[in-house]
């Protein structure tokens, strides 16, 4: 199985095609309260993210992930609170690169971005039980099941929970390849 590295940047407004390439999809947001997009709120959602960039204080860190150039998906780092030194990470990746580690490649640059760039203490991430491969992600990533919010958001389809994942300084940087 081939493993991708992708290189991150900031989301700008010109990503929008790249975005909507999988933010229309059914099987990219079946887990998430959003989508599948239109063009008009694919749109929306990147111009948002992109102009966080310039607030101060800044809070949400946007990046595109490149391969070869070509937007292939995205991650986002969002500090929580500065006071408590908390951080959670979300990542999306083209469905055609699924299986294939990008979103673990996404994932281990947005949590070296939140240690090292912004001196976060603790990360998290939360996913929906039923998306057993974002799980596998967030494990890979050492990141430690702490456990389950019982509906934390509607979707389509009812109810959803979220299981949260997380993980502190320490162990990030005793893990495996930091």
């Amino acid at each position: 199985m081939t493993r991708f590295e992708p290189r991150l940047r900031q989301l700008a407004p010109t990503d929008v095609a790249a975005v909507h390439s999988w933010a229309g999809l059914p099987e990219v947001c079946r887990y998430q309260a959003w989508g599948p997009n239109s063009l008009a709120q694919t749109r929306a959602f990147v111009e948002e993210a992109a102009a966080a960039w310039h607030e101060d204080p800044q809070t949400r860190f946007a990046y595109a992930a490149l391969l070869n150039d070509e937007v292939v998906g995205m991650g986002e780092f969002h500090i929580r609170s500065r006071t408590h030194a908390q951080g959670e990470i979300r990542y999306v990746t083209h469905p055609r690169l699924w299986g294939h580690g990008l979103g673990t490649a996404i994932g281990r640059q947005l949590l070296h971005i939140g240690f090292r760039q912004h001196g976060i203490h603790r990360v998290y991430a939360t996913c929906d039980p039923r998306n057993t491969a974002s799980a596998a992600v967030l494990s890979k990533l050492g990141m430690t099941h702490e456990g389950r919010l019982r509906h934390t958001m509607k979707l389509r389809d009812g109810w959803r929970d979220s299981d949260v994942y997380g993980i502190l300084a320490t162990e990030w940087r005793t893990g495996p390849r930091r």
